[in-house]
């Protein structure tokens, strides 16, 4: 019996030898063949060095090294055939393949890519289709693979991705300590126009101080905006956004002209981290109230859209209770900033 070997269930084991029979050790020779490959370079060499010496026959020293017989007779051929250069492992790729791709649909694949750097796989395909209807042609993915291969797949280089400072954690304790502003998402009127609602709101009292639908996110929209509240309520102490325009940008700092005029005016940008709406929760809670109350269905075009955030404001700010300010409007809790600007 061999030391450390456990019978399997199964396995027969004959009696008239006092030996395992051949299922037994041909199951055997098949697990030793398996593990064959762990056997280090050093150990074949070992192995060749010990046969060499015709101190032990082939059985006895497949036994020491853990190898089957076939697997013994195997080194000691690649050895005789190429020297110690038989030892060193081999490749284990199949010398042949039944799935892959004929050399003449890649050549034309990648022809057809070279005159057209800029070709994707389909259109490869469908162009070498096209001109050999009777090929079969490779998948999608395994072209893009050729392409990759052959070298013909440029990567771009990644703009590096300016440093975030980090979660917001100065607390709303006081209006105009800071107020929140945001791009609701776009949607269209019935005239097919995009409307891109520009929400500006106290953080602390929860007052909506704009709700202005504009053409476009540009900083030419936006910045009328923001000058008109300066000017009707005071300046804020920080201004929270996301990191979308015209807020941020990848500069350096993040900072865009929008912000860069906050800061003259002795406002302090705040940007919420990438991909992180809760940061804005109070805002984006609005958010849901006007698409709810004001954007379904959407009205005729952009002029009839204000004349129901307009509606909408009045309502949020001096009509509509509150759970978080105790069934308070928001008026009630909203004074004008003491921060007057001098110049804009």
């Amino acid at each position: 019996m061999l030391a450390g070997w456990r019978y399997g269930p199964g396995t027969k084991v004959t009696d008239q030898s006092r030996d395992m029979g051949n299922t037994f050790s041909q199951t055997r020779a098949e697990v030793l063949d398996a593990v064959a490959g762990n056997v280090t370079h050093d150990q074949r060499v070992q192995f060749i060095a010990d046969y060499q010496r015709d101190e032990f026959d082939v059985a006895d020293l497949a036994r020491r090294f853990g190898i089957s017989r076939k697997t013994a007779y195997k080194w000691i051929d690649r050895y005789e055939v190429a020297g110690p250069e038989g030892l060193v492992d081999r490749s284990r790729r199949p010398s042949h393949c039944p799935h892959e791709t004929p050399a003449s649909i890649v050549a034309a694949l990648l022809d057809v890519r070279r005159h057209h750097p800029t070709w994707g796989a389909k259109k490869l395909l469908k162009v070498v289709g096209v001109r050999h209807p009777t090929w079969t042609l490779p998948g999608r993915s395994t072209v893009c693979d050729l392409l990759d291969r052959a070298g013909l797949i440029t990567t771009s280089r990644r703009r590096p991705v300016p440093a975030h400072p980090g979660r917001p954690l100065i607390p709303m304790k006081e209006p105009n300590g800071t107020w929140t502003a945001d791009f609701k998402g776009q949607f269209k009127t019935r005239n097919g126009r995009y409307c891109y609602p520009l929400t500006v709101v106290d953080g602390f009292s929860r007052y909506l101080l704009a709700c202005q639908g504009l053409l476009s996110t540009s900083i030419a929209l936006a910045r009328p905006i923001f000058l008109r509240l300066f000017q009707e309520y005071g300046l804020p102490a920080i201004m929270r956004t996301d990191n979308g325009v015209p807020f941020a940008t990848t500069a350096l700092g993040r900072l865009s002209t929008l912000s860069v005029w906050w800061i003259r005016l002795g406002i302090l940008p705040e940007l919420i981290e990438p991909a992180s709406p809760q940061q804005n929760g109070r805002h984006e809670r609005m958010h849901r109230t006007l698409k709810a109350e004001a954007t379904r269905p959407p009205s005729a075009n952009l002029q009839a859209q204000q004349v129901r955030f307009n509606r909408f404001r009045h309502e949020y700010n001096d009509d509509r209770p509150h759970e978080a300010l105790g069934q308070d409007t928001p008026a009630a809790h909203y004074q004008s900033s003491g921060r007057i600007p001098r110049t804009l």
